[in-house]
């Protein structure tokens, strides 16, 4: 996991040096920087050391190609069999996509299984690409007649630039080609067909969901998992312990965080003496959350009241994480994928409606959820892994009709007991890893259940002032407080939400 520039016909090595120290923090083990000898390209990059720890360094320079990557792909062995392991230097997963794309194959990008966004340079032409679901981040800025790439807005911070843009999730661009969808998210299905085998596919769900936690928990490094309590974190905790101790290694590190007392902490806990995880805990404080507010917001790149809400609790997390480990599993994607939102009750009785609901805010996910797990776990030099978002489960996934995801049913009663259960077919699949309690809590905000709410208010009103701070009043402190961590604050704030290119 890592932090990138690139400068195409603009600029030089002293630029590229500013704008990668505005994201050091994604790469705290090495800095690099280099050109591309005939061509008119240079890459910086912050390096977090995770697979191929010792000869893994980038900018990976081989011959007339120069490459940078954030990202891990988890099939990277795979890909060394197919494409011969002579061809390789180091031990680096990113390596693959150099050679994926000398292979000449008209769909080489989509034979990658991952998380990543990478910018590759030959003589005359460069290449972008991000992730099917942007779960990492890359923009792409217009310099007069230069292109400049970079992991996170920041880096652009004060750069005279003509316009910045996101290369949108499953997108490729191309200097000599243009740009293109190299992946679409399936549709999801909607009804239930009546030779639908349910006891079957809750099984196959569960082993493709085993397959997934399995796949993304490969590191040269020890991989932990958040754990706040909530189903989806504690499933990922479950599968990722049995994974371990199947491997003969010791048990899984996990992470929690809340106010003293809170729902969090205790069902947590819970959890992990149940699974039997290595388990540590972090109480934060009103006091916490006011000294590093300006910290969420900065890293953040955002005054969105829900976004700063729910990034808060992922700082604790990330921090009390990292004095441990460098990757840890969570649970996002979860909610998208079955449905687990308050909003999606309305839905019950429109399974069709349902599925197109699920299939539109998994493709924005990157602006939301995605873009606060990435920035705030790589404000503390952690890397954030999620294996619901993987591209196999996701295919599943969507194959279950939306009326499994969310049914007026408790699959322990033989009937309809006409109370809404979201996620239904995730929890039916899962049940015998947890307590049922467990399984069957209703959902709680992760900045409601940590007791984020409550800190959060008391920290407003010191910041404030005031004795009742409204949600407009937050939203100004938000904001102010953005505008007073960049010189560009207008750039951030005029475009929250709409940083995806629609090119094509």
């Amino acid at each position: 996991m890592c932090g990138f520039v690139c400068l195409w016909n603009v600029g030089d090595e002293a630029l590229a040096g500013t704008m990668i120290a505005r994201i050091a923090h994604r790469g705290p083990d090495a800095v690099e920087i280099a050109r591309l000898p005939g061509a008119p390209v240079v890459m910086a990059h912050c390096r977090l050391s995770i697979i191929g720890t010792q000869d893994g360094a980038q900018p990976i320079h081989q011959t007339d190609d120069l490459l940078v990557v954030n990202g891990e792909i988890y099939n990277h062995a795979d890909l060394r069999a197919i494409l011969g392991e002579s061809a390789f230097e180091t031990e680096s997963d990113s390596e693959t996509i150099l050679h994926l794309f000398r292979s000449g194959a008209s769909r080489w990008i989509a034979r990658l299984d991952g998380m990543f966004a990478f910018v590759l340079a030959t003589r005359g032409r460069i290449i972008a690409a991000r992730d099917p679901l942007g779960i990492k981040p890359l923009y792409m800025a217009r310099i007069g007649e230069g292109l400049a790439f970079a992991s996170e807005l920041k880096a652009f911070d004060g750069i005279a630039v003509d316009a910045v843009e996101a290369i949108g999730p499953g997108t490729l661009f191309d200097s000599r080609d243009g740009w293109r969808h190299w992946y679409r998210t399936p549709h999801g299905a909607a009804e239930i067909d009546p030779d639908l085998d349910i006891e079957r596919t809750a099984h196959e769900l569960r082993l493709v969901l085993i397959e997934a936690v399995a796949k993304w928990m490969v590191a040269d490094v020890e991989v932990g998992s958040f754990l706040s309590g909530g189903l989806d974190s504690s499933i990922i905790a479950a599968i990722a312990q049995n994974v371990r101790q199947q491997a003969g290694k010791g048990p899984l590190k996990t992470f929690s965080v809340g106010m003293a007392g809170s729902p969090d902490l205790i069902a947590a806990r819970a959890v992990a003496e149940h699974i039997g995880s290595d388990h540590a805990e972090y109480a934060f404080t009103a006091e916490d959350v006011a000294a590093n507010l300006g910290h969420v917001i900065y890293h953040l790149e955002s005054a969105d009241v829900d976004l700063v809400r729910s990034a808060i609790p992922t700082l604790f997390a990330a921090r009390l994480a990292r004095q441990k480990v460098k990757a840890v599993l969570t649970g996002e994607g979860a909610d998208e994928l079955f449905a687990g939102y308050a909003y999606h009750h309305g839905y019950v009785d429109d399974p069709r409606a349902l599925a197109d609901e699920l299939t539109r805010s998994l493709g924005t996910m990157h602006n939301i959820n995605l873009q606060r797990v990435d920035r705030v776990t790589m404000a503390e030099g952690l890397e954030a892994r999620t294996p619901f978002l993987d591209r196999d489960f996701i295919d599943f996934a969507q194959s279950v009709p939306a009326a499994l995801k969310l049914r007026r049913t408790d699959p322990r009663a033989r009937e309809s007991t006409g109370e809404t259960t979201e996620k239904w077919i995730l929890r039916k699949a899962c049940a015998d890893l947890l307590p049922a309690e467990l399984v069957w809590r209703k959902k709680a905000q992760f900045d409601e259940g940590s007791g984020t709410v409550d800190a959060l208010g008391q920290a407003l009103r010191t910041l404030t002032g005031q004795g009742a701070v409204t949600r407009e009043d937050e939203a100004r402190l938000y904001e102010r407080v953005l505008r007073e961590r960049f010189v560009d604050a207008d750039r951030i704030i005029d475009n929250a939400g709409r940083w995806t290119a629609d090119r094509v």
